[in-house]
C-alpha cells in the first residue's frame, strides 16, 4: 500500500509540472489557429472584412494577455508561496525514524517518505510550542476540549481553516484544491488569482467560438460543403474548454461570495467548535465548558483558582486568559460576512484588484489580535446562543486587573 501510495504520488507531482507546459503550447496554438488560419488568413485577406478583424483582434488579444497574465501569476505564486504553515521545529531523524525532541514539549515532523511512522496524538505538553499563537487570539478554532486542531503529519497544531496535504506533506492554510492546470495546490495565497485564470480563460474561449462561428457561417455562405478543418477544431476546442472553465467560474464565484473552500463544503455536516475569550471573572456555568491559557499543571476551575492547594503567582494570574468552548451548528460558516465583504476578504478592496492579478487577497493577513481570519454574523450569534459574555470593547478591561474568581 505505501509503494502504491509514494507511486500515485510520484504520477500527481510529474503531471503537475507537464501540464502547465501543455497550457503554454495551447497559448500558442490559439495565436496561430484564431489570429492567423482564421483572423488573418481567411476574414482579412480572403474576405477583407478588415473591420470585423480589428475588432475580433482587440478582444482576443485583451482576454488573452489578462489570461496569460493571471496564469503566469497563479502558477509562480503556487510555486513559490502556496500559503504553506511554517514548521516550528523541523529537527533531525535520529535512527528510529523520529525527530530529536520528541517527548521533551518539541515539534517533531514525520518524514514523508516514513510510511511506517505510527499516528502521532497531540502534545501534552502544557507549554507545547505554537500555543501562544491561538490565545493569543479572542477566537480560535479548537476540539471539543478547547484545544487547537493537531496535524499528526506535522506534529504541531493547525491553524484556523488549515488542512493538511498528503501531496505537498504540509499543513496549507485555506486550502482549495490541488489542480494540475496551474501547476499545484490553490490556496489563500493564490485563490483570487486563479478565480481571474478562469474567468478571463472563459472570456478568451468565448471569442474564439464567436470568431470560429462567424467563419462558418461565412463558408456556408459561400456554398462549401466541407468547412475549413481550422474552423471546425477552433468550435469545438474553444467551446470545450469555454464550458469546462466556465463551470470552474461559477464554482469559485459561489465561494468567493460565501467565503468558503471546496475543504470547508466537504465538511459542512462535521461540528465545528469555536475558544471565545471572555473575562476571566466569568462565573462557571453549564452552558459551555472553559479552559485556562496558558494550560496550568494542576485542574483549574473557570475562575483560575488552583485546585490543589498550589495557588498560582499573582503575575501568573494576570497573564491567564479564559475562553468558553461552543460548538456551532452544522452548515455554520463562522467565516461569513455577507456578499459585500467576502467578496473584498477574497479579491480586494478596489476594482483594480478585481480586474487584475497584482496583489494577495486581504484575507491573507494575519496579524489581527481577534482571530486569524475575519468573524462574520455567527460570532455575536454564538455569543448570544450560549449566553457567553463579551469583552468589553472599549475602555479597561475589569479582568485584565482583577485577580481571577474575584467577581468584580
Amino acid at each position: 500500500m505505501a509503494r502504491i501510495t509514494d507511486s500515485n504520488r510520484a504520477a500527481t507531482r510529474w503531471t503537475i509540472r507537464i501540464i502547465p507546459v501543455f497550457i503554454i503550447a495551447v497559448f500558442g496554438l490559439a495565436i496561430y489557429a484564431v489570429v492567423y488560419r482564421l483572423l488573418v488568413q481567411y476574414l482579412y485577406r480572403e474576405k477583407g472584412q478588415s473591420a470585423i478583424v480589428a475588432a475580433l483582434l482587440f478582444l482576443f488579444f485583451l482576454f488573452f494577455l489578462l489570461t496569460l497574465a493571471a496564469y503566469l501569476r497563479t502558477l509562480f505564486t503556487i510555486q513559490l508561496d502556496p500559503g504553506l504553515v511554517p514548521l516550528l521545529d523541523e529537527g533531525e531523524p535520529n535512527e528510529k525514524g523520529k525527530r530529536k525532541g520528541q517527548g521533551k514539549g518539541r515539534r517533531w515532523r514525520r518524514s514523508r517518505d516514513d510510511a511506517e511512522a505510527a499516528w502521532v496524538p497531540p502534545d501534552p505538553s502544557l507549554d507545547s510550542p505554537g500555543l501562544e499563537q491561538f490565545y493569543s487570539k479572542d477566537v480560535f478554532v479548537c476540539e471539543a476540549d478547547g484545544r487547537p486542531k493537531w496535524c499528526s503529519d506535522c506534529a504541531q497544531w493547525k491553524p484556523d481553516r488549515a488542512h493538511h496535504s498528503s501531496e505537498l506533506g504540509r499543513c496549507v492554510r485555506k486550502m482549495d484544491h490541488l489542480c494540475p492546470w496551474v501547476g499545484g495546490m490553490v490556496s489563500e495565497t493564490s485563490f483570487n488569482f486563479f478565480s481571474q485564470f478562469v474567468f478571463y480563460t472563459t472570456c478568451l474561449c468565448a471569442v474564439s467560438v464567436a470568431t470560429a462561428a462567424y467563419c462558418l457561417q461565412q463558408q456556408i455562405d459561400d456554398g462549401r460543403t466541407t468547412p475549413d478543418g481550422w474552423v471546425v477544431a477552433v468550435l469545438v476546442i474553444a467551446a470545450f474548454f469555454g464550458l469546462f472553465t466556465f463551470a470552474m467560474v461559477l464554482t469559485s464565484a459561489r465561494y468567493v461570495v460565501t467565503n468558503m473552500t471546496n475543504i470547508d463544503v466537504l465538511r459542512r455536516r462535521h461540528t465545528l467548535h469555536l475558544a471565545l475569550r471572555i473575562p476571566r471573572d466569568t462565573p462557571l456555568t453549564d452552558a459551555y465548558a472553559t479552559i485556562v491559557y496558558p494550560l496550568q499543571p494542576t485542574p483549574q476551575a473557570a475562575d483560575g483558582a488552583a485546585t490543589d492547594g498550589l495557588e498560582p503567582s499573582s503575575r501568573d494570574r494576570q497573564a491567564t486568559r479564559l475562553f468558553a468552548i461552543v460548538p456551532a451548528e452544522p452548515r455554520e460558516n463562522p467565516w461569513d460576512l455577507g456578499f459585500w465583504r467576502n467578496w473584498k476578504s477574497v479579491m480586494g478592496s478596489n476594482v483594480l484588484e478585481w480586474l487584475l492579478p497584482m496583489k494577495h487577497s486581504p484575507c491573507c493577513d494575519h496579524d489581527g489580535m481577534e482571530s486569524d481570519y475575519e468573524l462574520g454574523r455567527l460570532l455575536p450569534a454564538l455569543r448570544a446562543r450560549y449566553a457567553v459574555p463579551d469583552l468589553p470593547a472599549d475602555g479597561p478591561r475589569p479582568s485584565e486587573t482583577a485577580e481571577p474568581g474575584s467577581g468584580q
